[in-house]
């Protein structure tokens, strides 16, 4: 089992950037797979952004593509979210999920059933 806890939210203006972090603690983090899910008021889940076990290969959702940025710190147990150009539409809660699974590609729905942090708040104005 592995237990996540995600850091960075905040307020910012739109165009703005933030940094979320995801400090994972428990079983070997680089067997995981990792990924970023958001959940805004009144709205399904929707998975933005994921990663492999090593860092050699992403995936990102069309609505962030080009804007967010994944990444991961093996040695610090740490894996990143970049978000530059921010929307009012990215407002949500953001979750850091892992899947304990070295394979790539993942079909995303394993992300889903992962392990999830309590989420971090972002919140842009416009």
């Amino acid at each position: 089992q592995v237990q996540l806890v995600e850091s960075g939210g905040g307020l910012v203006q739109a165009g703005g950037s933030l940094r979320l972090s995801c400090a994972a603690s428990g079983r070997t983090f680089s067997s995981y797979a990792m990924g970023w899910f958001r959940q805004a008021p009144g709205k399904d889940g929707e998975f933005i952004a994921g990663i492999s076990w090593s860092g050699g290969a992403t995936y990102y959702a069309d609505s962030v593509k080009g804007r967010f940025a994944i990444s991961r710190d093996n040695a610090k147990n740490t894996v990143y979210l970049q978000m530059i150009s921010l929307k009012p539409e990215d407002t949500a809660v953001y979750y850091c999920t892992a899947v304990e699974t070295r394979q790539w590609p993942l079909d995303l729905g394993r992300f889903g059933g992962g392990f999830r942090g309590q989420g971090t708040q972002v919140t842009v104005s416009s």
